[in-house]
């Protein structure tokens, strides 16, 4: 199936709202377990905290489960969605315990602002195909991170026939806003095969660094380490 992009923000007070009260815990889970199970400085961050990047955090519900699991850890919340940042902070001001240890920023990528060479860990989840110009993530990967850090990025799979679309929607997305079920399938479409995002990590030169995963019917994963 031809890949169609979509467009690079959801910008709107409808969608960020429905997104924000979707139950992604499935697949924000499934982003959890493959970060402790992938990188090999987990224990030593729940120990001694490290600094984290969530890059298209959108209402930041991985970003939230992500301190609670690694409480020392400090994370910056990136989108480029003004509404989605809101959500965002609604939900930081419902966990004041976590609030001193996010801080939201509207940015869009790449944008030198955020820093060079500063973070231990890069996190994306369902950014990379929302991206007109997804080298654009993959040259803020290589800014961001220090030598040695850890990325984990995971993004939705394009299915090979237009008929797993809506049998995708249908299984996922049953009983969700309308919205929220044609962002759905308009974000299947525009997902990437992980050919291609391997051809996206050649031309980035993190080939050597970077590997791609499928990991459930609907998502792959992206991880690995910067060169130390």
């Amino acid at each position: 199936m031809q890949r169609r992009p979509e467009p690079e923000l959801m910008d709107t007070a409808e969608q960020a709202i429905a997104y924000a009260r979707a139950d992604f815990r499935d697949s924000n889970n499934l982003f959890i377990r493959l970060l402790e199970q992938h990188w090999p400085d987990s224990g030593a961050a729940k120990r001694n905290g490290c600094t984290a990047i969530d890059l298209g955090c959108g209402p930041a519900d991985i970003v939230l489960r992500f301190l609670r699991a690694w409480p020392q850890a400090h994370c910056t919340a990136v989108d480029g969605s003004a509404a989605m940042l809101a959500e965002a902070q609604h939900l930081l001001d419902a966990t004041p315990e976590l609030q001193p240890r996010a801080q939201l920023v509207q940015a869009t990528l790449p944008d030198p602002s955020l820093g060079q060479q500063c973070f231990d860990l890069i996190l994306s989840n369902s950014l990379l195909h929302h991206l007109h110009q997804p080298e654009g993530l993959w040259h803020s990967v290589r800014q961001l991170g220090r030598p040695g850090a850890f990325v984990l990025i995971m993004d939705l799979l394009r299915p090979p026939e237009p008929s797993w679309v809506e049998a995708l929607v249908k299984t996922y997305a049953a009983g969700e806003p309308e919205v929220l079920c044609n962002d759905f399938r308009h974000s299947l479409r525009a997902a990437f095969e992980p050919a291609e995002v391997q051809a996206q990590l050649r031309a980035a030169e993190l080939d050597g660094a970077l590997d791609v995963h499928v990991v459930s019917d609907r998502h792959l994963a992206v991880w690995g380490q910067l060169p130390a």
